[in-house]
């Protein structure tokens, strides 16, 4: 039904082109009888005048000590009280707000009424993942900040992420997974490069149109980032995998431990018979900031220092994988990997883990909540500074970091007021390890290894913005790879547009 709909256009990094509800369409769903009886069960102002319900979570003193997830969940009870605050608006605007587009107030409402498992149908007509996205999702800014609430009573949104992440969380727990339906079976090897949430939300929607689908991945494991660079106090891995099994349940092949442009090129892989691929393959290349020191014992990237924890164990007994245990941590940067950086430093038994950013909160792009449970968990934000220059022991081993205090100027072309240093400002802090997170690169083995693929001057791949095709006919691309940073919503949504682009392709060829 959504692929006969029409399509809109928004923007971020590229444009982001999804299928889009009608308004008779959203009309007709809102106008269903039980939708209707519903809605007349509570007086619009009684809706309204509820408080949003607050997910209950670790005491921070308590999660401090343990990797276990932050956020617990909510109960029926709350989530059916939290789904009682929406109004089933008639220009649900929320939608809008949803990159992959789900059906937002018909799930909330079926959440309202008991029905948990008709919830989860509705979400994943759209999305996949929902166990994933209700937990790392910005939705605050994105659905949640174009809700009613939001945008005409300057209330708290509907808890839409939390109420996703209920509906998924009630589906793990039960005995009726939602299997999607394949199409029909299509003769057809497509491959997909890198195991994570742009690869695996393409993987899926070509499994259900019927193709042969095998993902490569690079790493030992699959999930790529949501694995090796989202800590397990706020994505466990065991959510990672059983979304991953409804994919091993579609027939979907998963290859590990190897790399594309190395263990075989795409050009080997069209000889084994596939005749499209999709390119997920990430940005995993760790930027620095190119100042004197950089290279001493104990300065890491987040991206280094995130997957020997994350992925490789190297925080518990019994893994050989080794990791520094800093007890004065600088973190550099002021994102949600920074803040993942910072908190898991302090879970390593960090007596000061510091965030060090150029500008203040009001520009930091952390999510919200990661910020507020960083600052209960005890991390110290030193803001409108800026490191210079790292100092080493006689060991080479980090000791000091020299920072430079900042003043904002006018906005930069980001939006954001732009960082000036204040000269002779510069004074030493103690520590003894140092993680970079200002940012990553494309990685560069794919498309250094295929011939006329255009890339831009930040390695990033050139694609059709409505198809995602590349300049190399049957290659596609979706995710970090195309546009050098993004959410894991928006790479899903990439996925899933180039996954009907590849099979617009492969039917044009017949």
């Amino acid at each position: 039904m959504l692929n006969s709909l029409p399509e809109i256009v928004t923007c971020n990094n590229i444009e982001n082109k999804r299928i889009m509800y009608t308004p008779e369409y959203i009309k007709q769903q809102r106008e269903e009888q039980w939708r209707f009886e519903l809605r007349n069960k509570l007086k619009a102002k009684d809706r309204t005048d509820k408080e949003r319900v607050v997910m209950p979570a670790q005491a921070p003193e308590v999660r401090n000590k343990n990797h276990a997830e932050v956020n617990l969940g909510l109960s029926n009870e709350m989530a059916m009280a939290e789904a009682s605050r929406c109004l089933d608006c008639v220009n649900p605007t929320c939608i809008e707000g949803c990159p992959v587009n789900i059906n937002i107030p018909k799930f909330i409402k079926y959440i309202e009424a008991g029905k948990f498992n008709k919830a989860i149908e509705v979400i994943k007509e759209a999305n996949a993942f929902p166990a994933v996205c209700g937990r790392v999702c910005p939705q605050e800014v994105q659905c949640e900040a174009k809700c009613f609430y939001v945008q005409k009573l300057n209330k708290p949104a509907v808890a839409i992420g939390n109420l996703e992440r209920f509906a998924a969380d009630c589906e793990m727990c039960s005995a009726n997974i939602f299997i999607p339906k394949i199409e029909n079976k299509i003769n057809k090897k497509v491959g997909v490069i890198g195991a994570g949430p742009a690869g695996l939300a393409a993987a899926i929607d070509l499994a259900k149109y019927g193709y042969k689908v095998t993902i490569f991945e690079a790493l030992h494991d699959f999930g790529g980032v949501l694995k090796y660079g989202i800590p397990e106090f706020r994505l466990p891995n065991t959510i990672i995998d059983k979304e991953i099994d409804t994919l091993k349940k579609l027939g979907v092949e998963f290859v590990n431990n190897f790399i594309v442009g190395k263990t075989a090129t795409i050009d080997d892989l069209k000889q084994e018979g596939y005749e499209a691929f999709f390119i997920g393959s990430g940005a995993g290349l760790p930027k620095f900031m190119n100042i004197p020191g950089e290279n001493y014992i104990g300065v890491f990237s987040s991206n280094e220092y995130l997957t020997r924890v994350n992925l490789m164990g190297a925080h518990k007994e019994g893994f050989d994988t080794p990791v520094l245990f800093g007890k004065n941590v600088a973190v550099i940067g002021g994102g949600n990997t920074a803040m993942d950086s910072v908190r898991t430093a302090k879970r390593l038994g960090a007596e000061r883990a510091m965030i060090i950013y150029r500008r203040s909160f009001d520009e930091m792009p952390a999510r919200l909540e990661e910020i507020h449970h960083a600052k209960e968990e005890g991390v110290e934000f030193m803001n409108l500074r800026n490191p210079v220059k790292y100092i080493a022991d006689e060991q080479g081993r980090v000791k000091k970091i020299v920072l430079r205090k900042i003043e904002l100027g006018e906005p930069d072309s980001s939006g954001r007021r732009r960082p000036v240093e204040v000269a002779g400002s510069e004074y030493e802090l103690d520590i003894d390890m140092a993680i970079v997170s200002i940012g990553v690169s494309p990685n560069p083995i794919v498309p250094k290894t295929v011939a006329n693929l255009e890339t831009t001057c930040w390695g990033t791949i050139v694609v059709n913005e409505e198809t995602m095709q590349s300049s190399v006919p049957g290659l596609f691309a979706g995710g970090d790879i195309v546009r050098g940073g993004a959410t894991v919503i928006l790479a899903m949504g990439d996925g899933r547009r180039a996954a009907k682009g590849i099979h617009e392709y492969l039917q044009s060829k017949n």
